[in-house]
């Protein structure tokens, strides 16, 4: 480590843990780095050193703050690859499934987003709720409007945390305060890239809500924005929904299937997420493999609005392996909690005959997800270089956790298994964006 003086350090003490390779299965030791008693070196918001604290200590700067959590786990901050900022009021709402929620709560409430100072302050909601939960970085849905996505944007920036947004593109089938146009579409997108894509941590995302809501005219907008500006995302919701698939084989009759629909736009890619991708048939899976989209797997909104289950093994360990991410798809999703989300996609799998255990989710939760946004070595690890986004988790936080921790001595395996079953925003006990506390 090379000398280090000045202000701009600080130090965060505790256990550390951090993913080097995807788990094999439980107890995969080589998978992992984990130190009893660890630090974290930040200079300038980002990691310059991370190792025992009885080789580091002394070589920090007098005077040097050093946060110390004996007991807490500190781990990457969190990245959740599919949530919507506008439905932070639309989130437990009751009794639907997708289209007739979407109609009744959810476009309802996006309308409101056309007022400025009601999207600024949701973003201040948003932001605090996540960063409460421990996600550090998002992959967000705004609304339609150009504003939803300057205030979540600016928010993000005034908080130093790295998102990635974009402005949903609707121009059917939507009601009249939420549709733009093929040409509106595109136009306001490419300025809101022009703007933002690259201004500090924020990056953009091309935003087609799904295809029963944009023309063909607009989903070949949003494939020539894909071409014309490389390094952005593409975000969309792909066979979430049996009645959602259907309706999409009546709007597009000449398409072999619901993921041919994007595919003959330009909209498949390795930076191409895809939200659910539930009801897939072989050559969906194939092209999705073949030009390494992400498949987001989004159990608690899958469970909520009734869509259907995820099979993890078909899509990431079949013939043709599809990259998955993992997501919290909040408001059709429960929680903002990313252990929360981990918890239901461990009871989504189990009733598939599948299995998730701790350290994958884990893994998921961090190293994955920044692995499928293509952002490793960035964020999602604790290792010199990376952002000093970091989240310090508590297995004792409540005292039903507490209760059963005491039956459990020094086995990670088994504490993981706890935070992620029973943990939410009470197991995190501070989260750090470029090393400042935020929570």
């Amino acid at each position: 480590m090379r000398d280090m003086v000045g202000s701009d350090v600080k130090a965060i003490r505790g256990r550390l843990l951090s993913f080097v390779s995807e788990p094999a299965g439980p107890g995969d030791r080589s998978s992992y780095s984990y130190i009893d008693d660890g630090i974290v070196v930040v200079r300038d918001g980002r990691i310059e050193a991370a190792g025992e604290a009885s080789q580091l200590l002394a070589g920090l700067p007098p005077g040097t703050t050093v946060d110390h959590h004996p007991d807490g786990l500190i781990v990457p901050g969190f990245i959740d690859t599919h949530i919507h900022f506008p439905q932070t009021q639309v989130i437990a709402s009751y009794g639907a499934q997708l289209l007739e929620w979407l109609n009744k709560y959810t476009f309802v409430e996006e309308q409101r987003f056309a007022d400025a100072a009601h999207a600024e302050r949701n973003a201040v909601f948003f932001m605090d709720e996540l960063l409460r939960n421990g996600t550090t970085t998002a992959v967000v849905y705004a609304t339609v409007h150009p504003g939803s996505v300057e205030a979540f944007f600016a928010e993000s920036e005034r908080r130093g945390t790295g998102m990635i947004a974009g402005k949903v593109m609707m121009d059917r089938n939507a009601p009249p305060g939420l549709r733009d146009t093929a040409r509106t579409g595109y136009d306001e997108s490419r300025a809101l890239i022009e703007r933002w894509h690259g201004k500090g941590r924020q990056r953009y995302a091309v935003t087609p809500r799904f295809a029963i809501t944009s023309t063909e005219e607009q989903l070949e907008a949003a494939g020539a924005l894909n071409r014309e500006n490389p390094g952005v995302y593409m975000q969309t919701h792909l066979s979430e929904n049996l009645r959602e698939i259907e309706t999409v084989r009546q709007l597009f009759p000449d398409a072999r299937h619901y993921t041919d629909v994007y595919d003959r736009y330009g909209l498949l890619g390795e930076r191409s997420l895809f939200g659910h991708c539930i009801h897939l048939d072989d050559d969906e899976v194939r092209r999705l493999s073949d030009s390494k989209s992400v498949a987001v797997f989004c159990p608690t909104s899958n469970l909520f609005i009734g869509s259907g289950l995820f099979d993890l093994k078909r899509l990431s360990g079949g013939a043709d392996p599809v990259r998955v991410s993992l997501a919290t798809d909040v408001g059709g999703g429960t929680s903002y909690s990313m252990l929360r989300t981990a918890a239901e996609g461990y009871k989504v799998l189990q009733l598939g005959g599948q299995n998730l255990p701790a350290l994958s989710a884990f893994h998921m939760m961090t190293r994955g997800n920044a692995l499928a946004l293509g952002m490793g070595g960035s964020i999602g690890t604790i290792e010199p270089g990376c952002f000093a986004d970091l989240v310090v988790l508590d297995a004792k936080a409540t005292p039903a956790m507490a209760h059963r921790m005491e039956t459990i001595e020094g086995d990670l395996d088994e504490e993981l298994f706890v935070l992620m079953t029973l943990g939410d925003d009470r197991a995190v006990r501070e989260t750090y964006v470029q090393g400042q506390a935020s929570k």
